[in-house]
């Protein structure tokens, strides 16, 4: 087993006791929730008489019912409006924070953690939401559970769980152009399988990691779960300190961010700490990736051929089958001029600003192509504000993109967001399972946000690197 790595440090020092069945019970230091999977947890601590146990070490937003275009009270979807309720009375009763859209500070939790500075290395954190594994971008240790953890979370601020495997994932060399963090992650997909990294937790790692921004960290380790991995988590640097710094909770408490900086540091992997496996790629042989299936696993590059089934795994043909009859696809063919129907930049993936602004530089001065649907929907309203602010809004809609308010909107089509129909989509999210976005026959094509703002542009499937980028200012 590992030793000496950041998994191995955080969990030994949350780890509270063995529990006869194997175990560990792990203290939690930051429990995030949200509207669409903590009523029934909280419902079962009502019928317990049980309360919230930390209600300092838990944070709430609403993001993933919340209408993005008209957010007036009470939304027009009844059900959305009955969890939104619930969520408010059960935060007002138990004394959780909450990052509801009157704040000002609503929006995706995996966005909203981080900007605030509540997410810190070194923490336990956890959500019920699969995509959690964000987080560990900070160099902390995040899982998504399930409503009776949450339950269980909410009840002793512990959870109970079994220790994996650490592979490191080494990604060395640097981005080509037109390559981002999006690529990296959907290669890793692709080499190690979707589910590759079951029984692991990924540390990433090399040169084209420590070179991105927090932005881009957060994207490669909110994909994670799409590995199959528990986790993902990148080593706290300067990069990580430079921006918790700046977030309102260290600049509301003077002196912490001094005071925690040793500890963050030596959590770090030892320069020798062992691995339980480790693999390498070279940044600089990635084209933009594009999937052309149905799973986040089912990616190549932009001018590379769609496989035939027959030439992959005996235990993949069948899968392979099934999903390029459903995108409608051949093998030999690139995804290259794939005809879209509906451009989507949004989702706890890729919706903070620098996604957003490396999408508005193809955009400005481009119209959106003829009978395809664009939308803009940024991942929490500092996002948005910032973004407003910058002019970004203005170049999207000048271009014919839909400019909405903060939410998950069509990553998982659970609002008014959805694909319709058969129709085909560029989009900037996590998951392209067939159902995903709404629609059980709408087709979901997994790309970097530069390549949404392409695709909108060219009304297909598009390199990037032949439009040229604009200046903003």
């Amino acid at each position: 087993m590992s030793n000496g790595t950041l998994y191995d440090k955080v969990w030994d020092r949350h780890k509270v006791t063995t529990l006869p069945n194997g175990q560990d019970q792990l203290f939690v230091g930051l429990h995030l929730i949200h509207e669409v999977t903590s009523p029934q947890a909280f419902g079962m601590l009502q019928e317990r008489g049980l309360e919230v146990a930390r209600p300092d070490l838990t944070h709430a937003t609403v993001d993933h019912i919340v209408p993005t275009a008209n957010q007036d009270r009470p939304y027009a979807d009844d059900a959305a409006e009955r969890m939104m309720s619930e969520l408010e009375e059960n935060v007002r009763n138990a004394g959780i924070q909450f990052s509801d859209p009157t704040t000002g500070d609503q929006g995706i939790v995996h966005v909203i953690g981080p900007e605030q500075g509540i997410t810190q290395p070194g923490k336990t954190i956890v959500c019920g939401d699969s995509h959690t594994s964000t987080h560990g971008a900070f160099g902390a240790l995040a899982f998504g559970i399930g409503t009776s953890q949450i339950r269980d979370v909410l009840a002793t601020q512990t959870i109970a769980m079994e220790k994996q495997q650490v592979r490191k994932i080494e990604v060395n060399g640097e981005l080509g152009e037109g390559v981002e963090a999006k690529d990296i992650i959907l290669e890793i997909i692709r080499r190690l399988g979707t589910e590759g990294g079951v029984g692991y937790v990924y540390e990433y790692a090399g040169e084209a990691i420590e070179n991105l921004d927090m932005e881009g960290r957060m994207s490669i380790c909110n994909m994670s779960i799409e590995g199959g991995a528990r986790a993902g988590y990148v080593n706290p640097d300067e990069t990580t300190f430079e921006w918790l710094e700046e977030t309102d909770y260290f600049q509301e408490h003077p002196g912490k961010f001094e005071e925690l900086k040793p500890y963050w540091e030596s959590i770090q992997s030892d320069d020798d700490a062992e691995y339980d496996d480790v693999v390498e790629i070279d940044a600089s042989e990635l084209d933009p990736v594009v999937t052309w299936g149905t799973t986040p696993g089912q990616g190549i590059g932009i001018d590379d051929p769609i496989p035939a089934p027959e030439d992959l795994a005996d235990d993949k043909q069948d899968t392979a089958r099934r999903a390029q009859k459903h995108m409608r696809v051949e093998p030999g063919e690139t995804m290259n001029g794939y005809e879209i129907d509906v451009a989507f930049l949004g989702s706890c993936t890729n919706a903070r600003l620098p996604d957003l602004r490396r999408a508005a530089r193809i955009v400005k001065g481009r119209e959106v192509a003829d009978d395809v649907r664009a939308f803009v929907v940024p991942g929490s309203q500092r996002v948005q504000r910032a973004a407003e602010e910058e002019g970004l809004k203005d170049i999207f809609e000048a271009a014919g993109f839909d400019w909405r308010n903060a939410g998950c909107s069509m990553c998982l089509g659970m609002n008014e967001d959805q694909l319709e129909g058969d129709e085909a989509c560029a989009s900037s999210s996590n998951r392209n399972f067939v159902g995903r976005q709404g629609s059980k026959d709408g087709r979901t094509v997994l790309m970097n946000p530069r390549m949404v703002a392409a695709a909108a542009i060219t009304g297909e499937v598009s390199d990037v690197r032949d439009l040229e980028e604009v200046a903003l200012a």
